[in-house]
């Protein structure tokens, strides 16, 4: 009897721990899959990048960015202003900027593919980005390097690459002291040009043909019967007889 109770009770028993391994098994919760690379959350992480992300949000690039990276094997390489780089602008620089110059200057702090700080050394400038055109007065974007040391220039300001922020062979993100302003929204506009002036017109006065006949007397006398300046003979003449008549009627 006794040992029927025992053999009972160690069944009980066995019964109760394989019931309490199915439910933690079953309760356990199963690891969350990595999400796609997030270009705002890499920046938040690292902090300082306020102003930029603000500007990634209300211009929509940096869905652009989470879509290209997500859809596309080219990767993306951008270069992230801090908050002391939007400070040193002129106050109400950002906010006197319309909605699509707000949208080429973030995107021109974009290059469509993924190049690492040692490519940097090999690329061909100027640098093609997300803002489009890289004619001279556009948004040409250079880079210079010295070791590993990154310049980039864009006629307006020169900027370095003061860290990696983040790098994972699709996506670049790489820290900038300076605010990339590209030439066709910053660049003063040209003086404008002072018309030629009128060409010099000779003044030459129209002779009468009076004055172009030949005269008897000097060249230099001119016999103007007509004008007001000249001697008229007739006049002369008729002025005489009448003082003639009237003396002689006295």
């Amino acid at each position: 009897m006794m040992s029927y109770l025992v053999f009972s009770l160690s069944l009980l028993l066995i019964f109760l721990h394989s019931c309490t391994l199915t439910l933690a098994q079953t309760s356990a919760t199963a690891p969350a899959p990595s999400g796609p690379t997030n270009i705002t959350k890499v920046l938040e992480k690292a902090g300082q990048f306020t102003t930029f992300i603000r500007l990634l949000k209300t211009t929509q690039a940096g869905d652009q960015i989470n879509t290209q990276l997500n859809n596309s094997k080219q990767g993306m390489t951008v270069f992230a202003p801090t908050d002391n780089a939007f400070s040193s602008l002129k106050a109400g620089t950002l906010n006197s900027l319309s909605s699509q110059q707000q949208v080429s200057l973030v995107q021109f702090h974009l290059l469509p593919n993924f190049i690492s700080i040692s490519q940097f050394q090999t690329v061909s400038n100027p640098l093609r980005t997300q803002a489009g055109d890289t004619s001279p007065g556009d948004f040409p974007l250079n880079v210079t390097t010295l070791g590993n040391q990154v310049n980039v220039s864009t006629g307006i300001v020169d900027a370095t690459v003061a860290n990696t922020i983040y790098t994972d062979g699709e996506l670049a993100v790489y820290q900038v002291d300076k605010v990339l302003q590209p030439l066709s929204i910053f660049a003063s506009p040209a003086p404008a040009t002072a018309p030629a002036p009128a060409p010099a017109t000779l003044n030459l006065k129209k002779k009468s043909p009076a004055a172009l006949s030949p005269s008897s007397g000097s060249d230099d006398a001119v016999v103007d019967d007509s004008g007001a300046g000249g001697v008229n003979v007739h006049g002369v003449a008729v002025l005489g007889l009448g003082v003639f008549l009237f003396v002689f009627w006295l």
